[in-house]
């Protein structure tokens, strides 16, 4: 019995896709040429540190990307993907700039909030300088009691792009919850929203933020996120 696809794409729209995009790049830089997806798929397995330096470079990711590639390719578990790279996360993400949206929101209550990629940039910046200037360092811990809002993935972007190690817990869990995953990693700093929005009504969290403040004798500096008074 002969088995056919149930769809697919229109030539012309194949042709748009990052995929063929990345064939055709594989192809210019390697001098060979794949008859098909499913040859590229065989050499994908079949060459597999090729296959994933060439997705480094046409990711553009920005790093070092090392020497090594894969280590102990046999072993599912053991094996070691580019061993030797080195970059930075929000450095990655952070690269574009402009007008276009980078990040949208819309919160319970049907506000929409957006940040171009040139506004998250500078707000990333700028929490990253005011963290710097609080004394985090690489590796310092930093942890966020934050629901889900931009404001949220600012502060951890801005903590990846010093090297910072960051935490966070929805304001859903209770002092005590908290204070067991915040007080394994003695954060530095304490980023904690206001309240939040639940079921239409607006939850005041002040007085569990200052519990699970006094609860964590690391803490160099608390920062209150207006976010009920947006």
């Amino acid at each position: 019995m002969i088995q056919r696809p149930l769809w697919q794409p229109d030539p012309y729209a194949a042709s748009a896709t990052h995929l063929h995009a990345f064939r055709r790049d594989i192809e210019r830089r390697l001098g060979r040429r794949f008859a098909d997806y499913s040859a590229l798929h065989a050499w994908s397995i079949t060459q597999r540190a090729d296959f994933w330096r060439a997705v480094w470079d046409y990711c553009d990711v920005v790093g070092e990307q090392g020497e090594r590639v894969l280590l102990e390719p046999d072993g599912m578990r053991s094996a070691k993907w580019f061993p030797d790279a080195r970059l930075n996360f929000a450095r990655n993400l952070l690269r574009q700039r402009g007008p276009h949206e980078a990040l949208v929101f819309r919160g319970e209550a049907g506000e929409r909030r957006c940040l171009s990629h040139q506004q998250l940039y500078k707000q990333v910046a700028e929490c990253a300088a005011a963290l710097r200037a609080a004394g985090v360092e690489q590796g310092d811990r930093v942890a966020a009691y934050m629901p889900n809002i931009p404001e949220t993935v600012v502060i951890m972007l801005a903590c990846a792009s010093l090297g910072a190690i960051f935490s966070s817990a929805s304001p859903d869990f209770g002092v005590a919850g908290v204070l067991d995953r915040f007080g394994q990693i003695a954060p530095k700093v304490l980023f904690a929203a206001d309240g939040v929005i639940y079921g239409g009504k607006r939850l005041p969290g002040l007085d569990r933020v200052a519990q699970v403040a006094a609860g964590l004798p690391s803490l160099t500096r608390l920062v209150v996120v207006p976010y009920l008074e947006t």
